[in-house]
């Protein structure tokens, strides 16, 4: 029996109740109102603007991977949003809404449209939505991104004029990506205010098309984004599976590309590992340059974290800044968050940065491996905590406990190892790359809507770091 809106949203509810805290599942969830569920797209009524934008920024993970699970599709999550007329309710907010809302041909009082770039073609100048303080002059360079950074200083000096047209970035989370982004579109604007500039996120690109289609306003939509110089467009893998969404970027992307306009691109791998995104768009994806950011090694590391102490006018000793270099060495993300904890910890207990207080915070921020993680030592430990024997590993077995055990074996491999999908998929029963991509985004899915699933994957960590 196909779902309705309530059902499929109660069964989303039982899983969200488990995952966030009760006074936060009371303040975010409970005042949300489904309405319809077609076509593989949720509708849910919420309070105002403001309920929007935080369930947007804090939840939408949570709520896109849970409902992928309940529905074991990929389902688009649209809003309503309803604005009080009551006088006691009125803010400033409220007039920018019902002026909308008469542009639209709406009542205030039934429905506001969430804020989109479109909204401001009329306007003089186009807010870019970057970060102003995140430029080239506190983008470190290194081995790990110095072919991304050169593409990308010679294209904010001539945007859409060199080669690099369309520049995709690819890497894991926390390598820079996104500062890059920002940093090309500040140094662009700097060089010629007169260019539109615009960062939009995918998820964002994809709220705004949904509300666009809604409103039977799509050709606004198309337009608007048509009109831009350079286009920032943040972790385009997001989009996988949004055939709709696909469909108006693919001709947004031929209009600029062919008008020798700027696109940038950022994904968490490279155009041939993804999937779910249409074949005509991945081949555009490669016609310009393909530049993977990896993660920082040691002396950039070291770099990093010198000049985050310099801009904040801090001072640790050398065998601490090595100490943090030795063990954060994922992304650049883990180096600053744990100098601001160091400080904090310092300020609060009024005493000065030592190794002690280092080993502490660094050991509550990252994995500090006294072992060396090995595949084999993963499958080891994985096999041992369920109970199964080793050969059931590589086998063809498809019994749900051996594939899943499978899959976590593929998932740790992956984190806490330096080997490629093939590589893994190779140690681990001669699976394709695909096979490991795939293991790896189930994993994922799971530790983020299942906390019991979440605590036996920190339970089979901490036996691999020793604990």
């Amino acid at each position: 029996m196909p779902l309705n809106h309530q059902t499929l949203w109660n069964n989303c509810l039982s899983i969200i109740k488990d995952n966030v805290p009760g006074m936060s599942y009371s303040t975010w969830f409970s005042p949300i109102v489904p309405l319809k569920y077609d076509e593989n797209a949720l509708l849910i009524q919420v309070p105002s603007h403001f309920f929007y934008e935080q369930l947007e920024s804090q939840y939408a993970d949570l709520i896109g991977k849970t409902l992928k699970r309940v529905t074991g599709d990929n389902t688009r999550l649209l809003y309503q949003i309803m604005v009080s007329d009551t006088p006691m309710q009125l803010s400033q907010e409220k007039p920018a809404n019902q002026e909308r809302s008469k542009l639209n041909g709406i009542s205030a009082t039934r429905q506001a449209v969430p804020t989109s770039p479109f909204d401001q073609v009329a306007m003089a100048k186009l807010d870019s939505q970057l970060n102003s303080n995140l430029t080239f002059n506190n983008f470190i360079g290194g081995q790990s991104n110095v072919l991304a950074r050169t593409a990308g200083l010679s294209i904010a000096e001539k945007p859409g004029k060199t080669v690099f047209n369309p520049l995709f970035l690819h890497g894991k989370s926390g390598v820079g990506k996104t500062h890059l982004l920002h940093a090309v579109g500040n140094l662009a604007m700097d060089e010629n205010d007169n260019l539109r500039v615009l960062y939009v996120s995918s998820h964002l690109f994809q709220v705004q098309y949904s509300q666009a289609y809604l409103n039977n306003t799509v050709n606004d939509f198309i337009h608007f984004y048509q009109s831009i110089d350079v286009l920032l467009i943040d972790d385009i893998h997001e989009l996988s599976g949004k055939t709709g969404t696909q469909n108006v970027f693919f001709h947004i992307f031929n209009h600029l590309h062919q008008n020798g306009k700027q696109l940038i691109i950022t994904c968490d791998r490279s155009p041939k590992d993804l999937s779910g995104i249409e074949e005509r768009l991945l081949t555009r994806f490669k016609w310009g340059l393909t530049a993977e950011m990896e993660k920082p090694d040691y002396s950039l590391r070291i770099s990093i974290l010198k000049s985050k102490l310099q801009r904040d006018g801090l001072s640790f000793r050398e065998e601490v800044i090595e100490y943090i270099a030795k063990n954060a060495t994922e992304n650049v993300r883990d180096l600053e968050g744990i100098v601001v904890s160091l400080m904090a910890h310092a300020v609060i207990q009024g005493k000065d940065v030592d190794m002690e207080l280092a080993k502490r915070v660094v050991s509550n921020a990252v994995n500090v491996e006294t072992r060396q993680v090995s595949i084999e030592l993963i499958q080891k430990e994985v096999c041992k905590f369920f109970d199964i024997d080793a050969a059931l590993m590589h086998s063809k077995s498809k019994k749900q406990e051996i594939a899943q055990a499978r899959q976590i074996a593929m998932y740790l491999s992956r984190k806490y190892t330096d080997k490629s999908y093939s590589n893994i998929g190779e140690a681990i029963g001669k699976r394709d790359h695909a096979t490991v991509l795939h293991a790896c985004k189930n994993v994922g899915n799971w530790i983020e809507t299942d906390k019991n699933f979440k605590q036996k994957i920190e339970s089979i960590e901490q036996l691999l770091q020793g604990k």
